[in-house]
């Protein structure tokens, strides 16, 4: 046993001198990326505008407004337009989406008045600085390689935490193991402060690096919880149809309002709050209205969507989280436990705080590790 012991603490002492640095950055930029929305917003004053308008709902005439704005500011721009239904008055927040780059593509985020007229904002995703962020914290600015890299790292990261756990495990008195020797020399007094701040950050560290792994590899995890929970439920794929007056003039055919789409959306799914309403660029693409159903842990992004052809209003599919199946239930989780938006302002502050912990962990164990070499 001691001898398994020993074997332990190498492997966490290794682990932690090669993914410590790396371990410290996803935390640090976890902790600005839990409040990225407050943040951006005090870092662009322009955004933070006061009305008297209600927040647009679901029948709403603003988001036909601010469709045509964006339009009519941008019309070389051919992709899709998503704007946010954040509930709260204030500025509209919208993206648009190029054609054909997916969901981690280059992305526009724009920003509109409260009655959708005018634009206060525009930023390419990437170029200021929360989005640079993110896209640190997800794939280290690398995309589809430095994602997995990401993910696999947190796999090796997963065994650090748990070898700490298993080589600092009492095999005595557990208040003498928990005990901080202010008056012991720098070595313990460092040992005591990284075995503290690694116990109390456990759970939730844990828990982030679970959560992360899982995003950042989700062909591999899908692959394991199918085994076990079942297939995966994925969105529907369908297409608008053009009228047939529309067939010689496609890019001319006529569109749905945005109003009358949602009114069908909401007639489909009446209990749920809506989220975003995405508008196509091209003349087969279908609106999209993403909802929260009850029971969804996610506000901002919730996992239930209709599709409605963008010309006739009719509904061509329902993707109702209430009846996805268990694998895909456990990955409507993944992200609001992994931003911590699932547990509200106390919970968010909480993991703002947890995500200093791997940078204190990462200085301390190498500065240990440092007055143990100059010893001999």
């Amino acid at each position: 046993m001691p001898r398994l012991r020993r074997f332990v603490r190498r492997v966490h002492l290794w682990l932690g001198l090669s993914l410590g640095a790396l371990f410290a950055v996803m935390g640090l930029t976890g902790s600005a990326l839990v409040f990225y929305q407050e943040v951006d917003a005090w870092l662009h004053p322009e955004v933070r505008v006061s009305t008297s308008l209600p927040a647009p709902g679901w029948d709403s005439p603003v988001w036909d407004q601010a469709l045509a704005t964006v339009r009519t500011r941008w019309p070389e721009r051919a992709g899709a337009w998503r704007f946010e239904a954040t509930g709260e008055s204030g500025a509209l927040p919208a993206r648009y989406q190029p054609p054909g780059v997916g969901h981690h593509g280059q992305r526009i985020m724009v920003w509109l008045s409260p009655d959708g007229r005018q634009v206060l904002r525009e930023a390419e995703w990437g170029s200021y600085l929360m989005t640079w962020l993110y896209d640190l914290h997800k794939d280290l600015l690398l995309h589809a390689p430095g994602r997995a890299f990401v993910g696999w790292s947190g796999l090796a990261t997963l065994v650090l935490l748990l070898s700490g756990l298993w080589a600092w495990w009492p095999r005595g008195s557990w208040r003498q193991a928990l005990h901080f020797k202010r008056e012991a020399v720098a070595s313990r007094r460092l040992y005591d402060i990284h075995k503290l701040s690694g116990l109390m950050g456990l759970p939730l560290l844990l828990m982030l690096v679970g959560t992360g792994v899982m995003l950042a590899l989700p062909d591999e995890s899908n692959a394991v919880l199918s085994r076990w929970t079942g297939p995966v439920n994925k969105p529907p794929v369908v297409r608008s149809t053009l009228p047939p007056e529309g067939a010689a003039s496609s890019a001319s055919a006529p569109r749905m309002p945005l109003r009358q789409a949602l009114a069908n959306a909401h007639r489909v799914l009446p209990q749920a709050r809506l989220a975003w309403v995405e508008a196509p660029g091209q003349p087969t693409g279908v609106v999209m209205v993403r909802v929260q159903q009850p029971g969804d842990p996610s506000h901002r992004f919730p996992h239930s969507h209709v599709y409605l052809d963008q010309h006739s209003g009719a509904v061509l599919a329902v993707h109702d989280r209430q009846r996805l199946g268990t694998t895909s239930r456990i990955n409507n989780w993944l992200h609001p436990l992994h931003d911590a938006s699932v547990g509200g302002l106390g919970l968010r502050g909480l993991v703002a705080l947890v995500g200093l912990v791997p940078a204190a962990l990462f200085i301390t164990g190498w500065l240990r590790w440092c007055v143990r070499r100059k010893r001999g």
